[in-house]
This record gives structure tokens, C-alpha cells and sequence, in this order.
């Protein structure tokens, strides 16, 4: 089954917000879940007024509707006569409903002649005519108070995510000459270092040059320990210092940091659309202007079928009609479905690029998987050296220097074994993706990669090579076969679990890797994965996974960490990176970011996208259910407007607060 991976849309249905001065402005339904963020960050610290400010209408129209109805009831005389009654009650109206004919002007400009707005005018001056001041007052009211409530129920999903993520330092203290000096994050140059103090955010990704720190990485990878790192680790911004004062040698500017990768997936997560998400709105903007011409035959239809036939009896039927048929309950507690999805996705470490991977995690059944760096922990040790031309102290540093090239884990282990101190000088190094790497040293060509590499460049080696089980690295000097290094690794704590869980689901694994079959076999039997396929350059496993996907039932999940999957992360219905040893090419490419080391977060990511698609289906038929039964009810004369009102602003607020749910659930 082929799952469409860019598909999005900008619909023009437009809502109700609240801006800072109290007024109501139009926008698209994206902009204004993060309008309101912004709105709220602007009211941060400026006190009560700005808070209740966008409610002083709603007040206003409250106080006076109150008045009028406590008048209607209690005076008889002669000066509260029709026009002044009629008066009172247009005062009270105005309030909330200027700017709602405001925005229905804009929208008609718009050619969006069927937007809420145009319904609620419609429907509240209809009420006017047929003289039901009250209701026409009432159901402006409502509904404005229901678009606050609304605003606040999105601005409250958005600030969840933003309080999670809206970690980006303010200052960054740089050492220069033995002083500090405070700047700003985006203004540190790579190569510069910077001092945290404990208490404070690491403001860049860099290296640990202090010999140990602790740093809190909950916010950037859902883990709630404390991490302890030595000298030397990779130190992401976004993390909090919680030992003593550190130094970070700085490797990434402000801008291609992990963090501001963060922010910007989840900031533009929305802009994917999932399939639900998509019909519902291609399936309002149908609906709604089907129901203004049933509304229309409300009215006007009677007059040649009822004997006696009263205009005003029809017409407030249909203006009924009119009042439950904004899908608003639709088209804003869906998205916000999905946005808690995502939110509830980034508390646990996981960052989905758009709801439509959400809704398509619900649909696999089969998690394809690279071994090292995902099944196993990728952080391999150097067991063996053995070289038939060079002294083991020459031979690992020399191929120490050109694996430093290299961000493979087997590489970065050779480095670590040679101390760091690798000071030789090589030349023309070139990677040979899948094979190696190439480089000139003193004139000389040398060969660092696996059996595959030296058999395409003509050169022999030893046949026990083939018969070594752990991973090794072979060199081939001059033309000539020069030694080998066997690193080992070990396979994750939660690995096997993460295949248990799958099997319970009916997923079936499969793991792809480089290495050679006889390590991938022993893994495989380690961790009871049935298919298990080894010696795989990147083409292959995409062909693995292309024949994998010419069976249409199977919807396959990928998930790499390496330079070498970002092919097959592309060409997988959903493509997952595990993002902590990640590569930027695989994070980049992947559709699913993992921000920890744990496989079994595979698990946790199809479960809030069972969860939020489970929301989002209640949502549906709630609204439909009880549109459907008061629409009925409407068009046989037994509902009022009243009951419209509850139609239409009730089930959105009961729609909207079932959509943050998902944000308090805890997933395991």
C-alpha cells in the first residue's frame, strides 16, 4: 500500500481569533492554532486587563441581554415601546456580532460565501425578523463565547508543546583569553567555547571538554534520568546542566543545532495533513453550502404543500438549520486531534513530522530494522588488531586517521582506541558508501572498509577473514592485503522486548544490515527475529524493501540511524530515525524522529497514533450524531435555537476538550 508522504493542503475555511486588542481577525485554521501561541506568549507578564480583554464584548452583550430579558418580564410602560425594546436588544448584539459581519464581509470577498460568519449573520438577523430578539442575542453570544473557549482550548495544545520545546536559550556565556562574555546563542561562531553554569541550558550542539558533566536531556528526548557524560561526548543544546560548571566546545551553529531541529519539526508538523484530516475539510466546505439550500427549501418548500402555511414558522426552522450547520466542531477539534497527537508523541521523545504519519502508524504490519545503532547499541570496542606489515601501534593509527573521517560507530570505536591522538597526515580521502574509505597516505593508496572493498580492488586476503563472526574492519595497502581490526558490539536492553511487543501486535520484523550474514544471524537468533538479511549495501536494502512493498497489504515502517539508510528511509511508507546516534542525512529524510536510543519507542509512537486516531473518529461521530439529530428535529418544528446553539457551540467545546485529552495520557 503506497501512503502519499508530502501530501498537504492549505483550505481556506476561516475562524474566529482573538487578537491582544480584543478584535477578532480571519485566518486559515493552521494559522490559528499558532496565533494563539503567539498571542499568548505576547500576554505573558502584562497583567489581568490583556487577559480579559478579548472577553469585554461577551461581557457587554451579557449585562445588556440581561437587561433586556429582565424588561421584557417586568415593565409595562408606555416608553418601553417596540423601537426601544428593539433598541436595547440591537445594542446587545452588536457587541459580538460586529466582528463577526466583519469577518463574514471579508470572507464573501473572498469568494468564501458559505464561511461560518455568513451563517451566523444569517441565521442571528433572521431571528430579528421574526422578532425572537432574545434568541438572535443569545446565539451570537454563545457562539462568540464558544470561540473563546475554542482559542483558549488551542492555545492551551500549542503552549503544551511550546513548554516542552521552547527551550531555546537566551544567553550563551563564550570563553575568550580565560573571561566570559554573555551573546547570544545565534551570534557563537563554530569552534568557540562556551561555559555553563549549573542550573542553565547548553545553548549549542558540541563536545564536553570538561572531564564529566550530568545534564538533563528530558526535554529533548522524553528520558527523565539525568544522563552523566566524560569528556569528549556529544552535548546537545536544549540539555540543562545539572552538576557543576562545564565547558562545551561548540561544533554546530545556532541554526543547524539539534534543538532548533526540534522546533522546526514540530513547528511545521501541522502543514502535513493526515487522510481524516484532508476529507473532512474537503467534505465541509461540500456540506455546508447543501445544507443553506435545505434551508432554503425549509422555507420556501411548505408554501405548496401545507395548508396553512406562516412564513415566520418556516423560516425559523430554517434558521435553525443555519445555526447547526458550521462544521466548526469538525474542522478545529480534528486538527487539534492531531496536533495532541503530535504533542503527546513529543513529551515521549518522539517527533512526528505530520499528522498523516499518525495516521498511517495505525496501519502497519510490518517494522523493517538496521542492526547496528538500532537493534544494538553501536558503541563497539576494538577487540583485535592484526597487521602483517605494521606494528599494531602504527597500523591502528594510521587507520584511525582516515576512519576520522568517517561517523560510522566502527569508526569512531578506532579512533577511540588510538587514543584521539591520531596526528598523521592523509590525503584524497574519498568514502565509498556501503564498501569503505580511500585515502593517500605518503603517497601511498590505502584501503579501510570490509571484505567487499579490498575484492573489488583486486586484492586477496587471508580466507579465515570470512570465517571471523564479529564486525571487522580489513586494510589494504599499495595494492597489497595489510591486517584487519575486529570490533565487538552488544545488543540493546530493550531490543528483545521491542521484537516481543511487535509479534503481539501481528508486525512482523525484519532486520537489514551491512554486516556480514554470520553477525546478523546471531542477532537475529538472539533477538527471535525470523528475517534477517546481512551484507547489504544501501541499494540492496532498498530492493529488499521494495520487494517487501510489492505485496499491497504490507504498510512497512523503516528504521535506521546511518548515512547509508537515508535510501530507504525515502522509499518506506514511514520512514523512522533513531535520532540520538542519528546521522542529520537520516534525520532529515526520515519522516518519524526517535530523539532516544530505545527501539521499543516504535512501539509507543504506533500507540499514540492508534490513540489519536481513536479521538478523532469519537469527534466525528459525535459532531455528526448530534448535527444529524437536531437537524431532524429542526426541520419537524420540535427544536429551537437553543438546542441549535448546543448543536453547534456545545459540541465543539465537548469535541475540542476530547481532543486534548490525549495530551494527559501516559504511554509506556
Amino acid at each position: 500500500m503506497d501512503l502519499e508522504k508530502n501530501e498537504s493542503s492549505k483550505t481556506e475555511k476561516h475562524f474566529h481569533i482573538y487578537n491582544s486588542e480584543g478584535e477578532i481577525e480571519c485566518c486559515d485554521v493552521e494559522d490559528k492554532i499558532h496565533a494563539m501561541a503567539d498571542e499568548a506568549e505576547k500576554a505573558k507578564g502584562s497583567g489581568a486587563s490583556k487577559i480579559l480583554k478579548p472577553y469585554i464584548p461577551s461581557i457587554i452583550t451579557f449585562i445588556l441581554l440581561m437587561t433586556a430579558v429582565i424588561l421584557d418580564n417586568t415593565v409595562k410602560a408606555d416608553w418601553y415601546e417596540e423601537y426601544t425594546r428593539l433598541s436595547l436588544y440591537i445594542l446587545a448584539y452588536l457587541p459580538v456580532a460586529f466582528p463577526v459581519i466583519k469577518d463574514a464581509w471579508k470572507a464573501i470577498l473572498k469568494k468564501d460565501v458559505f464561511s461560518e460568519f455568513t451563517l451566523m449573520v444569517i441565521a442571528t438577523v433572521g431571528a430579528f425578523y421574526i422578532e425572537e430578539y432574545p434568541e438572535g442575542v443569545a446565539v451570537m453570544l454563545f457562539y462568540s463565547i464558544g470561540e473563546l473557549f475554542q482559542s483558549a482550548a488551542v492555545r492551551k495544545a500549542k503552549g503544551n508543546i511550546k513548554a516542552l520545546l521552547d527551550l531555546r536559550p537566551d544567553k550563551a556565556i563564550v570563553i575568550k583569553d580565560g573571561k566570559g562574555y554573555e551573546t547570544d546563542p545565534e551570534n557563537v561562531q563554530i569552534g568557540e567555547i562556551v561555559q555553563v553554569r549549573s542550573g542553565e541550558k547548553v545553548p549549542l550542539d558540541g563536545v564536553l571538554l570538561s572531564e564529566h558533566g550530568v545534564l538533563n536531556t528530558a526535554a529533548l528526548t522524553g528520558e527523565s534520568a539525568p544522563v552523566e557524560l566524560d569528556k569528549d561526548a556529544a552535548v546537545l543544546g536544549g540539555m540543562i546542566n545539572e552538576g557543576p560548571v562545564i565547558q562545551v566546545h561548540v561544533q554546530k551553529g545556532y541554526a543547524d543545532s539539534s534543538l532548533s531541529r526540534i522546533l522546526e519539526l514540530v513547528e511545521n508538523a501541522a502543514s502535513q495533513k493526515a487522510p481524516t484530516e484532508l476529507f473532512i475539510r474537503k467534505f465541509a466546505r461540500v456540506y455546508t453550502p447543501i445544507v443553506v439550500g435545505l434551508a432554503a427549501a425549509v422555507t420556501l418548500l411548505p408554501y405548496f404543500f401545507v395548508d396553512q402555511y406562516i412564513f415566520n414558522d418556516w423560516l425559523y426552522r430554517a434558521l435553525i438549520f443555519l445555526v447547526i450547520s458550521c462544521p466548526c466542531a469538525l474542522v478545529i477539534s480534528i486538527p487539534l486531534g492531531y496536533f495532541g497527537g503530535i504533542g503527546a508523541a513529543s513529551k515521549n521523545g518522539i517527533l512526528f513530522k505530520g499528522s498523516n504519519y499518525l495516521d498511517a502508524l495505525t496501519k502497519v504490519n510490518t517494522v523493517v530494522m538496521d542492526k547496528t545503532g538500532t537493534l544494538t547499541k553501536g558503541s563497539f570496542k576494538v577487540e583485535k588488531i592484526q597487521s602483517e606489515s605494521l606494528n599494531q601501534a602504527d597500523f591502528l593509527n594510521l587507520v584511525a586517521a582516515i576512519e576520522k573521517n568517517s561517523t560510522h560507530p566502527i569508526a569512531q570505536a578506532i579512533v577511540q582506541a588510538s587514543d584521539n591522538k591520531v596526528n598523521l597526515i592523509v590525503e584524497n580521502v574519498n568514502e565509498i558508501p556501503g564498501h569503505g574509505i580511500q585515502a593517500d597516505y605518503k603517497n601511498q593508496r590505502v584501503l579501510v572498509g570490509n571484505t567487499r572493498l579490498l575484492q573489488v580492488n583486486n586484492i586477496s586476503y587471508p580466507e579465515e577473514i570470512n570465517s571471523i563472526i564479529e564486525s571487522i574492519v580489513v586494510v589494504g595497502l599499495e595494492g597489497e592485503y595489510a591486517g584487519y581490526i575486529t570490533v565487538s558490539d552488544e545488543i540493546k536492553e530493550d531490543s528483545k522486548a521491542t521484537i516481543q511487543e511487535l509479534y503481539k501486535r501481528n508486525i512482523t520484523p525484519v532486520m537489514l544490515s551491512g554486516d556480514k550474514q554470520s553477525i546478523v544471524t546471531k542477532v537475529a537468533n538472539a533477538l527471535n527475529i525470523k528475517q534477517a538479511f546481512g551484507g547489504l549495501l544501501p541499494e540492496d536494502k532498498v530492493k529488499k524493501v521494495e520487494e517487501i512493498k510489492t505485496d499491497p497489504e504490507k504498510v512497512v515502517v523503516f528504521i535506521g540511524d546511518g548515512i547509508n539508510d537515508a535510501p530507504v528511509l525515502a522509499m518506506s511508507d514511514i520512514g523512522v530515525a533513531m535520532g540520538a546516534m542519528g546521522s542529520d542525512a537520516a534525520i532529515e529524510t526520515a519522516d518519524v524522529v526517535i530523539q532516544t536510543d530505545h527501539p521499543n519507542k516504535i512501539n509507543t509512537a504506533i500507540d499514540i497514533g492508534h490513540a489519536t486516531k481513536k479521538i478523532v473518529i469519537q469527534n466525528i461521530v459525535l459532531a455528526f450524531g448530534v448535527k444529524l439529530i437536531v437537524l431532524i428535529l429542526g426541520a419537524g418544528g420540535i427544536a429551537t435555537m437553543w438546542e441549535a446553539v448546543f448543536a453547534d457551540v456545545g459540541v465543539a467545546l465537548l469535541a475540542i476538550l476530547n481532543a486534548i485529552r490525549i495530551q494527559r495520557m501516559k504511554f509506556e
